[in-house]
């Protein structure tokens, strides 16, 4: 049987080797939406790094105060509600509202030169803690963003105006921590809010 040579030719050489141009157009556009996928899934996983980072901080500064605070009070023979800094210390007066940014805790309420002082500075956004005996203050919270974190309440959560013997010491500490560091702080910058809120009683109640 004879078959006729036009149909026994193979194609030519550059027929075989080349794309046409629709053919590139679709390989170029799913080129590129994966490269754009993979883009915005790389940036999408360094914000929320970032973003676990700042919750992860809060958390561990808030973890750290609490701890030794509440040990603290518990364990004190005495503990006044005040304003001072780490130089003085002044307790609200009877009949004001017991409330200010430190509270001055007393292991022995006869000792009055041994104290433990927990403050909060504004300008700084610290809270720290003073020991009388060692004599320098080491931070316990940072971006810390309320000045009166320190009160003294009753069962009920109201603040007293007299320093009761089996008053509740109430802490509470606002966080501003930037999810961008690398941001300037101001109009338009990112930032998350966070409330830490405890309330503490001595066991030694007289």
């Amino acid at each position: 049987m004879n078959v006729p040579r036009s149909q026994c030719r193979s194609p030519s050489r550059n027929a075989r080797a080349a794309f046409t141009l629709p053919e590139l157009m679709v390989t170029s556009s799913v080129l590129l939406m994966l490269v754009g996928g993979l883009l915005s899934v790389h940036l999408l996983a360094l914000r929320l790094d970032r973003i676990g980072r700042a919750k992860l901080a809060a958390t561990d500064d808030a973890r750290r105060s609490l701890g030794i605070l509440e040990q603290e009070i518990r364990s004190a023979g005495w503990v006044q509600v005040g304003n001072g800094d780490a130089f003085s210390f002044a307790p609200v007066a009877p009949g004001q509202p017991q409330q200010g940014n430190a509270i001055q805790v007393y292991p022995d309420k006869a000792v009055t030169n041994r104290f433990i002082r927990y403050y909060v500075e504004p300008d700084t956004q610290l809270l720290l803690r003073l020991d009388s005996q060692e004599g320098v203050a080491c931070t316990l919270a940072r971006f810390v963003t309320n000045s009166v974190a320190f009160a003294a309440e009753d069962f009920a959560g109201n603040v007293q105006t007299n320093p009761y013997n089996n008053r509740v010491i109430s802490l509470t500490l606002h966080f501003s921590q930037l999810l961008f560091p690398s941001m300037a702080v101001g109009p338009g910058s990112l930032y998350d809010l966070y409330q830490v809120r405890t309330r503490i009683t001595r066991r030694a109640l007289e």
